[in-house]
């Protein structure tokens, strides 16, 4: 089986004063044991530098360059696929947009679930609730 992974799980690996800390840090200890294919795809990861170095969002902020090293060992893992738009993309796009017509923070979303269909991905972890608004996709929150 294969899934895709959410920024948030990486962030609340990354944050340690979140509750979520410790069960993000052992889902991230599980992936990299393996074997399922794991996407994470490019605007998650972008997604994840600009939010954990943030200062106003986090309390204690990541260093870029510790951001970027943490992303590495991810990526490094070879079972960790990184991904992003291909020639099929903007035709998934428009069937998600047909069906749930995003707006705001749900164009991020839908362009995730967009990315998801075009490589045949179904399931993606995260925490965030939004993604139930779209068919044809299974979320997992693992908190």
């Amino acid at each position: 089986m294969s899934y895709a992974i959410d920024a948030n799980l990486l962030l609340y690996a990354s944050d340690q004063e979140s509750p979520f800390h410790d069960r993000a840090g052992t889902l991230l200890d599980e992936i990299a044991i393996g074997p399922e294919i794991v996407y994470v795809f490019w605007p998650i990861a972008m997604a994840y530098l600009r939010i954990a170095t943030h200062p106003a969002i986090f309390a204690r902020p990541l260093s870029q360059a510790d951001a970027r090293a943490n992303l590495d060992s991810l990526l490094a893992l070879p079972h960790v696929q990184a991904v992003g738009e291909d020639d099929r993309f903007w035709d998934r796009f428009r069937e998600v947009a047909d069906d749930v017509r995003p707006t705001g923070n749900l164009v991020p979303d839908a362009h995730i679930v967009a990315l998801m269909l075009s490589h045949g991905i179904r399931t993606i972890w995260t925490r965030d609730r939004d993604y139930r608004s779209f068919s044809g996709i299974r979320v997992r929150d693992p908190f």
